[in-house]
């Protein structure tokens, strides 16, 4: 029988649903579960019982996930158990308006779908393999017997093409998880297939989290003109993203004053990310082992998210716009080139039309600045190469944003309706509370620190004494 948007919503009323609004364009069919391929791992916990969730989550009382620009797998329940079913598939990803690839992911999405479920929910996943070799499915982080891991070769046979695995096994822990394939890594990692595995505590929350984010770190190497992702570069990357977008096309992170927010932040791209976040601090209050005991937390405003790892970072909404990016500059950026000479302060005078004549479109750059962007168009932005962002993209209420990659806005407003996650439109700072241009030649001269010349450094021979040399 195949899932169809006819029976979908149906089918998903006894677990945790998208939104609605998300789900209607999801206009992929799921196949119904299959029986597991012959040599699939076995089902070592059959004989458990199904553990029932207890507390604040068995009422359901916890708010779901929102996956910035994705969407969460509605389960089925079968026995008691929460059936997921993963689809492991070539995918067209559109990284933003004017940048589309061909990319490795789940269910016709990367990063695929967001899994939620609670502690103590027995869950069985099925995996099917559409891709044109095989994989595994690694469950990170999570507390499940060996034969469940999803390590190819290891703990496993490989999901051949065309073959559908299941693995199944009792939650046993709560927090933000991952999963993405153990087997040929560095190329399907490398082109897209990851996802977010969220665990809602039994008991509920110590302080009910009013608005709930989750975000994926990736990079991608996406050579210009190109469709595919490079999966050979480890380090020169040319696209960072908060879930497979860069910024201007990566979602606000939306909330009304005063509401708790956590962001929940998992990391499979190949670097570590700073992730810092402006206006109010936030407290780390969980990792990859779960939440913390509030002794463990700690105030921030900037958290390193090492490669493999997560972090929950929770905030009181105050009222604003907040710039929310990693602090690598160069990943607040896209399609940057990497080893050319550096042109800061060179005089270019005539240097464009000499190039322009062998490569239309050339724009000399670089010598004040990157800024030159804004004086060379009127968007602001270079053009680039077929299929290639520009460098720096958006724009905000006072001119261009010179930002892409991973950066987003946290819109925080008084007057926004519990629920609703609509971007709310630039903030309207109240007045008196934008800086602004003053007349410099009122303020008098500034105290600047003149410090004394440097001697020119010395090449002389240091003299050698000859007495304490041993001569044997």
């Amino acid at each position: 029988m195949t899932l169809s948007r006819r029976n979908w919503f149906g089918w998903a009323t006894a677990g945790a649903l998208a939104p609605l609004g998300l789900l209607a364009r999801r206009a992929f069919a799921q196949e119904a579960h299959p029986q597991p391929a012959q040599g699939a791992a076995p089902a070592t916990e059959a004989a458990t019982p199904a553990a029932q969730p207890t507390g604040a989550a068995a009422r359901g009382d916890y708010t779901p996930v929102r996956t910035l620009n994705g969407w969460t797998l509605p389960p089925r329940m079968v026995d008691g158990v929460k059936e997921f079913h993963l689809v492991a598939e070539e995918i067209e990803h559109e990284f933003a308006p004017g940048c589309v690839a061909k990319c490795w992911g789940y269910n016709g999405t990367t990063p695929g779908p967001t899994i939620e479920a609670v502690e103590g929910d027995r869950v069985r996943l099925y995996v099917t393999n559409n891709l044109p070799e095989h994989t595994s499915m690694h469950w990170h982080g999570l507390l499940l017997p060996s034969g469940m891991d999803g390590v190819g070769g290891l703990s496993q046979p490989h999901i051949k093409p065309g073959e559908t695995y299941v693995y199944e096994f009792t939650l046993r822990q709560h927090g933000t998880h991952m999963y993405h394939p153990h087997a040929d890594e560095m190329t399907q990692m490398a082109v897209g297939m990851m996802g977010l595995f969220i665990i809602h505590p039994a008991a509920g929350e110590p302080e009910r989290i009013d608005r709930d984010y989750a975000i994926l770190l990736h990079n991608w190497a996406l050579h210009p003109g190109t469709y595919r992702p490079d999966p050979s570069v480890m380090q020169d990357f040319d696209l960072w993203t908060f879930n497979s977008k860069v910024f201007p096309a990566i979602d606000a992170i939306v909330a009304r004053s005063g509401e708790r927010v956590r962001i929940r932040i998992g990391n499979l791209s190949m670097w570590n990310h700073p992730i810092h976040m402006h206006g109010p601090r936030f407290a780390v209050t969980g990792g990859d082992g779960g939440r913390w005991p509030r002794a463990l937390w700690r105030n921030e405003v900037t958290e390193i998210v090492g490669v493999g790892q997560t972090r929950d970072l929770e905030f009181v909404a105050v009222p604003g716009d907040w710039a929310f990016h990693c602090h690598m500059a160069h990943h607040t950026m896209n399609a940057m080139g990497h080893e050319i000479p550096n042109t800061l302060g060179v005089d270019q005078s005539g240097v464009e039309a000499k190039i322009r004549a062998m490569l239309p479109g050339y724009m000399a750059m670089g010598e004040t600045g990157m800024a030159e962007h804004q004086a060379h168009t009127e968007s602001g932005h270079m053009p680039g190469p077929e299929n290639t962002l520009p460098m720096m993209m958006g724009q905000g209420p006072f001119g261009p944003l010179e930002m892409g990659g991973m950066f987003t806005v946290i819109k925080v407003r008084d007057d926004l309706a519990r629920g609703d996650y609509a971007d709310p439109g630039w903030y309207a700072h109240p007045r008196g509370t934008v800086a602004s241009r003053v007349d410099a030649s009122t303020l008098g001269e500034p105290v600047r620190r003149v410090a004394p010349p440097r001697s020119p450094p010395t090449h002389e021979a240091t003299p050698v004494d000859h007495s304490k040399m041993h001569h044997g």
